[in-house]
């Protein structure tokens, strides 16, 4: 679990990344989770694209990437999630 001072000091380095994942309306599926999984141990900060034709909660999808690759949510911002 990160603290609020965490959080706001990865938000700040996310501001300036690309997002690497885009989630269409295919959803999340194993092979997603697995390679989110891998760029996490290799980048441990990622953002990652809810495209507009998803229609699922962004809240969701992030707390099940979060559970499936054992990370945290650091922001939720729109179309946007970025896990640590």
């Amino acid at each position: 679990m990160l603290t609020g001072k965490q959080k706001r000091y990865l938000r700040s380095l996310a501001h300036n990344i690309d997002p690497i994942f885009q989630i269409g309306k295919a959803g999340i599926n194993e092979n997603m989770v697995s390679q989110i999984d891998d760029t996490l141990e290799t980048r441990e900060l990622i953002k990652i694209h809810v495209l507009q034709n998803n229609f699922d909660d962004k809240k969701e999808l992030a707390t099940t990437l979060s559970e499936a690759t054992n990370s945290d949510i650091v922001q939720i911002i729109g179309s946007m999630i970025v896990i640590y």
